[in-house]
Parts: structure tokens; sequence; C-alpha cells
């Protein structure tokens, strides 16, 4: 058996290219158009010709018919072939170059043709309607052929009909002059063709490099890939247009930014509002991988420009990324709690160790107590003040790492903050970055300091962390509430620049409001006030606070993020 492949039979029919089919189309559509045009044309004149040769008729036998001289001879002579009818007759068919020129009377006897053996016969076509007083336009046949005629009735000087006058014109030049306006028509046809065909090539040409040289097949195989990739893929698209108007969100764009369609066609601004998320959409804000927050979605997206002066932008949800991030910062934070611990826990063992090797029993019962009550006590401490659990235990696991790095964590003597809290998970995230900057801040300084400061008003609670650390310029106290923006060195598993951010936005969620200033004495001073924070409930006044030393640890769902 032959291994050589059949040979494929090419069909005929219109090209593949869509550069091609136009070019065609658009050539076939100018020569259809030349043809119509020179038909619609063609077809009245021939009518028009006629009408012009049978008014000229008319005219030249008007003309003769007002000569006085033709209707006195016509009654004082006899019709002959040298007679004076006959003459003026002939002067003026060669004068006008009609067809013949014929003079008859009430009878309908010739008087005058142009074959003058005619004269003195009855006329071959009944000029009844010219001896009863009517102009007459006629196509016609007579004894010398075809012709456009025209009758007028002769009357004398006392306007009596003796006669009439009927002129033709022969219809073979009426045909001459149509067919010889025929090439000129089809040259002009031809001429309009040639720059339908010239603007059709150029036009196509254009269709071409727009369509970079690809079928209608190839076009429609583009399309809906398209749309299958843009509806599947779990990564949202925004296209915008050269006016910076959206033209398509994909279902995970409207997803992450929470839009519905009818949100195309208007700028990011519009449907989003001012932020960061609609500073990256319009190009405001360049970069790669841009991060930025949509309610409580971590966004990622990096805007590309198009060839149309338009852009597309893409999203990716880094959500869950940024939630795993945060539990490993408390794993973190719990370790370091917990390393903390083991290292005091050691000295204190070493402690009691050698007061037992001395034989110093009964001091070494009263350092155990000792330790043990000022455990106990800083525990009691924070829980008489603040009753929330998960806010109390977030203070005493952030107060033993204060302690670790060398910072000393106050809990204000005015903080007062029952168990009633609405949302107790977002107030702990606000509290735990607001204490991871200012730990971060104050690290490694002289005389660091961290004071927080909890107080509830009805419904209202204001949180208040400062701190003596260098503090925040005037010029970045809104910058650092910018999603994305930081000053510090991003850590490997994730970025910078979402804490205060979310901050914020837990805030104003809530109906409230997060700021910055500087603290009395030097360092940054956070407020946040939360007008709901609470639920509807008596709220009894609570002892006073003291200084927090190194308590016991305990686990934290804050996360560090930068300022």
């Amino acid at each position: 058996m032959s291994s050589t492949p059949p040979v494929r039979r090419r069909r005929l029919g219109l090209p593949r290219r869509v550069f091609s089919q136009v070019l065609l189309m658009q050539l076939a559509i100018a020569a259809g158009v030349a043809v119509l045009a020179t038909g619609l044309f063609l077809a009245p004149l021939s009518d028009q010709l006629d009408d012009q040769a049978m008014r000229r008729a008319l005219a030249i036998a008007q003309t003769t018919a007002q000569q006085p001289q033709v209707a006195e001879e016509l009654r004082t002579t006899r019709p002959t072939t040298d007679g004076p009818v006959q003459t003026e007759a002939e002067r003026i068919r060669k004068a006008t170059r009609a067809e013949y020129v014929v003079v008859m009377d009430r009878l309908g006897v010739r008087w005058s043709h142009t074959d003058p053996s005619r004269i003195g016969e009855v006329v071959s076509t009944d000029p009844g309607q010219a001896l009863a007083g009517r102009d007459v336009m006629e196509i016609d046949d007579g004894t010398l052929g075809r012709a456009a005629r025209g009758k007028v009735p002769l009357r004398d000087a006392g306007g009596d009909i003796v006669g009439a006058v009927s002129v033709g014109i022969a219809y073979d030049s009426v045909r001459a002059r149509l067919v010889h306006a025929i090439p000129g028509l089809f040259a002009y046809a031809g001429g309009a063709l040639a720059v339908g065909a010239l603007a059709a090539w150029l036009i196509s040409r254009r269709v071409q490099r727009q369509t970079r040289d690809l079928a209608f097949s190839d076009i429609a195989g583009l399309l809906a890939e398209r749309e299958a990739m843009l509806h599947g893929i779990r990564e949202g698209v925004v296209a915008l247009d050269r006016g910076g108007r959206m033209r398509l969100l994909n279902d995970e764009a409207q997803r992450l930014l929470n839009l519905g369609a009818e949100a195309v066609g208007r700028s990011p601004d519009e449907a989003l509002g001012s932020g960061r998320t609609a500073d990256v959409l319009a190009g405001r804000v360049t970069g790669t991988d841009l991060l930025t927050v949509r309610g409580q979605r971590v966004l990622v997206a990096n805007r590309m420009p198009t060839d149309d002066g338009g852009a597309v932008a893409t999203l990716r949800d880094r959500t869950e990324l940024e939630q795993l991030g945060r539990e490993l910062d408390s794993t973190r934070g719990l370790i370091d709690a917990l390393r903390a611990q083991d290292h005091e826990h050691a000295n204190r063992m070493h402690t009691l160790l050698g007061l037992l090797e001395l034989e110093m029993y009964d001091d070494a019962v009263e350092f155990v107590g000792e330790v043990v009550g000022d455990h106990r006590v800083t525990a009691e401490q924070i829980t008489e003040r603040i009753q929330d659990p998960l806010l109390a235990a977030l203070l005493v696991g952030k107060a033993t790492v204060a302690a670790e790095r060398g910072v000393t964590l106050w809990v204000s003597d005015r903080t007062r903050l029952p168990d009633r809290l609405v949302d107790p998970r977002g107030l702990v995230t606000i509290v735990g970055n607001l204490v991871d900057n200012a730990l971060d801040a104050t690290a490694g300084t002289s005389h660091a300091r961290v004071e927080v400061e909890l107080r509830a008003q009805g419904r209202a609670a204001t949180l208040r962390v400062r701190d003596t650390g260098p503090g925040i310029p005037a010029e970045h106290r809104e910058l650092v509430f910018t999603a994305g923006w930081s000053t510090k060195e991003p850590p490997a598993h994730r970025r910078r620049g979402i804490g205060l951010s979310l901050v914020r936005r837990l805030a104003e969620r809530q109906g409230g409001s997060a700021t910055v200033d500087a603290a009395h004495g030097g360092g940054a001073e956070f407020v946040v006030v939360l007008p709901e924070a609470l639920a509807e409930a008596d709220l009894e006044p609570v002892p006073a606070a003291r200084a927090v030393p190194a308590p016991t640890p305990v686990n934290t769902a804050a996360e560090e993020e930068s300022r």
C-alpha cells in the first residue's frame, strides 16, 4: 500500500482571509452600484431623447404654421411640385434638418412633401386632431418610416383653420444620439468603478492590518477562546478604553470588586469610589504586583497599556494567602512568647536551685510564692479592666513579647472595656496590628514604652495606642493607611502595607475612624473610634490598672503589619 497521502482538492469559493473577502465584496458592491447607476441612467435616457425629438418637431411645425404667407398660398394656389408652399416647406426642412415638413389642407391633401411625387395625395396618418385645433406629439410610422412627429393647425389671418402642418424627425437620428451617449456613460461608470476599486483596496488594506491578516474562522475561534478564557480563569480581568472607562469585566473581576454588569461603561472612580483600587485601575499608581484592599479582600493588581490607548488590568485574590500569613505571624508570636517565658523560667529555676543548694529554704519558698503571685496578679489585672477574653489574652501575650524585646507594655489606668463587644475578632485585629507596629517602632530604643488605652462610653469604644518611637512625619500620616504603602522590608511569605489599611477599613465598616498624630513627649499616637462596638448593656466601673511586667503568654489573632 502506498504511503503517499491523498491529494486534497481545493474547493472553489470565497478566500479565507478577511482582507481578500472584504476586497472582493467591496469590488462586487462597487461594480453592482456602477451597473445599477448606468442602467438607471439609460432607462429614462431613451424616453428623454424621444420627448426632445417630438418637442423639436412640434416647435418646427408651430414656427411654420405661424407664417401668414403659408396659409394665404394654401388658399390661392394649387398643390404642385414647384408651388410656393412646397418651396417654403423645403426651405424650412433643410434649415431645421427635419425628416419632412408636410403642409396639408382641410381634406388631408399634401401640398408639400420630401418626395414631390406624393404632393396632391392624402396623408397616410389621421390629421383629425390637428385639423380640430389641437397640437399633437407622437412617435408613429408613416410613408418615410418611423419618426417623431409634431402636428399643429394652420390658421389664416382671420383665425380660421385652413389646414395643418406636420413635421417629422427621423427616429434613426434619435437612436443614434442614444448610441452615441452610451460610450461616454460607460467611461464615467468605468472611472467611478476604478475609484471605488481603489478605495476598496485601501480600506481592505487597513482591515488587513487591523485583523493581522486573519481569516474569519480564525477571528471567530479567537473570540470563542477569549470568552472561555475570560469567564473560566480564576483571575479578574478589567479592560479599559482610551477614555479610562471600563469596557469589560469578567466574572471573577465582578466578584472581587463586588460590581455588576452595569459598571461597564463607567470609570473606576465612578464604579468603585475614590481609593487605591480605583487609582491602580486608572493608572494613577504604577508598578507591578500592586497591593490593594477591596472590602475584606486583599488584591494584587497589574496594569498593562494596550496599543489603542486603553489598558488591561488583572486582579488576583490574596486574601487566603494573607490569612495564612497572619496565622503564621500569630504562631511566630506565640513561639516568641513561649521562648521568652522559657528564658525567664530558666533564670528563675536557676535562682531557685541556688537557694536550695545554699539551704535557704525559707527564701526559696518566698521566691516561688512571689513568682506565682506576680503572674496571677498580672493576668487578673488585665482581665478586670478588659473583660473580653480574646482581647485580654492578646494583651497578655503581647506583654510577654514586649518584655522579651525590652519594651514596657502599659495598660492605661483609664482602660475600661466590658464583655459586650459586637465584633471581638475585629477589635483583636485592630489592637494587634497597632501594638505590633508600636513594638517595631520602639524596640531597640532607650526607655521604650507602649501604652494601650481602651475606653467605652455607651455603645462607643475608643482605642489609643501610644509609643515612644520616632513618630510619623505629618506628610505620611495619611499614607500609612494606604494599602501597600510601607517603609519596612516585607517578609518572605507575604507583603507589607496591609495592617493599617485593614485597621481603617474595619473602623470605617462600623462607621468609625482611624487616625494618627504625634504623641505627647514624642512618638506616635493612633486613635481608633468605633461608634457601635458594644451591645446595649449597663457598664460597671472597673478598678485602675498598673504597668504590666512579663505575664504568661497566650495565643494572639493579631498580625504584624507595617505602619
